[in-house]
C-alpha cells in the first residue's frame, strides 16, 4: 500500500488546501484504517468553510458523512474485517457522563464531532475506533452509502419529535434534510405533510417524495395556507430544517402550530429571534432540540440495504476527490440545481 495520501484542510474561513501527508497508523489495537470511498457535503461543511459554524475549530479536515473500505484492523477488533464496506459514525463519546448514561450520547459532555471539532473524512485514509464503524452491505452503491448519516438525522429528529401516524407535519425547508424528514414521516404513516420553501424545484421534488401540500413562502402567506390546509387547526409538529435567522420564529407563529404542538429546530444559528414566553406558554408548546443522531446508524443502514429510502435526487452533484476544488467553488458560488454534493474517491 502507498505511504502517503491527499488530505483536504480548511486552514481558516474561506481558505483550503490539499496536502500530501503520511497515511496514519493505528493508534491502538481497537482501531481500524479506512480507505475513503464517498463523503457527503453537508450544510455544516459550508458553514465551516465560511466561518459560520460555532462548533468548529481550525485548521480542520471537513467531512462527517463518510463511507469506505476497511484496509487494516487492530488485533482486538471483532465487528469488522479487512474488505468490509463501512459507515463511520460522526461522533466520539466518553460513555461515562450523564448524557451518555441516559442514551443521549450525541450530546455527550465530551463529544467530539468528526469534520467539526475533530478531523473528518475529506482525505483518502483515516483511522477510527472500531466501535464507531458500522458494516454496510456491498450491494449499496457508494453514492447512497454517503447518505446514511443524513438519513440517520431524519430518524433521530422524528424520534425526538415523537412523530406518529396521526400527526399533521409542517416542514420548513425542502432541501436535503427536509426531504429526508418528509420521507421518514411518510414511513411512519403520517397522512398530512406540508413542506414550505422558497424554491419551486425543491417543492416539486418534495411532491415526488410524498408531500401532501407545498407552500412557497415568497409567493403565499404561510399562516393562511396552513390554516386552510388544516381547517384552522394548525400542525401538530413542525420541523425547522431551513435554519436561517428568523426561521424558528416563523415556524412558531400562531396558526402554524396548534395548541400542545411540538417544535423541532435543527439549526445552529446564533442570531437572536423574536421568541417570547407567551408564544410558548399560551399554546403550551414543546420546543425539542435535535442534534445529529444517537443509535440510528445501524437501523438506518438496514433500511438503506433494504432499499426503503428513495435516494434518487437527494444528492444531485457528484465530484471526484481529485477535483475537490469544485466543491469549494460551489460553496462560494451556489447553484440552485446543486442541492447536495457527494465526493467520490477514485481507486
Amino acid at each position: 500500500m502507498q505511504k502517503t495520501m491527499k488530505s483536504v484542510i480548511v486552514s481558516s474561513p474561506h481558505k483550503f488546501e490539499v496536502q500530501e501527508v503520511l497515511i496514519p497508523e493505528l493508534a491502538n489495537e481497537d482501531e481500524v484504517l479506512i480507505q475513503m470511498k464517498s463523503a457527503g457535503v453537508c450544510g455544516s461543511d459550508h458553514h465551516i468553510y465560511h466561518g459560520l459554524n460555532p462548533c468548529s475549530t481550525y485548521p480542520r479536515i471537513p467531512g462527517h458523512e463518510n463511507a469506505g473500505i476497511v484496509v487494516k484492523v487492530g488485533k482486538n477488533v471483532t465487528n469488522v474485517e479487512v474488505g468490509d464496506h463501512v459507515i463511520i459514525d460522526l461522533i466520539s463519546t466518553c460513555g461515562e457522563c450523564y448524557q451518555c448514561k441516559i442514551g443521549r450520547k450525541n450530546v455527550c459532555a465530551h463529544v467530539k464531532v468528526r469534520g467539526s471539532g475533530a478531523d473528518g473524512g475529506w482525505r483518502e485514509y483515516f483511522t477510527a475506533p472500531a466501535k464507531e464503524v458500522y458494516k454496510i452491505d456491498k450491494s449499496v452503491d457508494w453514492k447512497d452509502a454517503a447518505l446514511v448519516e443524513p438519513f440517520a438525522i431524519g430518524a433521530h429528529c422524528t424520534e425526538r419529535g415523537r412523530v406518529v401516524s396521526e400527526d399533521v407535519v409542517f416542514i420548513l425547508g425542502a432541501g436535503t434534510i427536509g426531504s429526508i424528514i418528509l420521507q421518514t414521516c411518510k414511513a411512519k404513516g403520517c397522512k398530512t405533510i406540508i413542506c414550505c420553501d422558497i424554491d419551486d424545484s425543491s417543492l416539486e421534488r418534495a411532491k415526488e417524495y410524498g408531500a401532501d401540500y407545498t407552500i412557497n413562502s415568497q409567493k403565499e402567506d404561510v399562516v393562511l395556507k396552513v390554516q386552510e390546509i388544516t381547517n384552522g387547526l394548525g400542525a401538530t409538529v413542525a420541523f425547522d430544517s431551513a435554519c436561517f435567522p428568523g426561521s424558528l420564529t416563523l415556524c412558531m407563529q400562531p396558526g402554524i402550530l396548534c395548541n400542545a404542538g411540538r417544535m423541532v429546530p435543527l439549526g445552529f444559528s446564533t442570531a437572536s429571534e423574536g421568541i417570547t414566553q407567551a408564544m410558548i406558554n399560551q399554546r403550551e408548546l414543546d420546543i425539542i432540540g435535535s442534534r445529529m443522531s444517537a443509535f440510528q446508524f445501524e437501523p438506518t443502514i438496514k433500511r438503506m440495504e433494504n432499499k426503503e429510502f428513495n435516494t434518487e435526487g437527494i444528492a444531485t452533484t457528484f465530484i471526484k476527490f481529485s477535483e475537490i476544488e469544485k466543491v469549494f467553488h460551489l460553496m462560494d458560488n451556489p447553484d440552485p440545481s446543486s442541492k447536495k454534493m457527494v465526493i467520490l474517491f477514485e481507486d
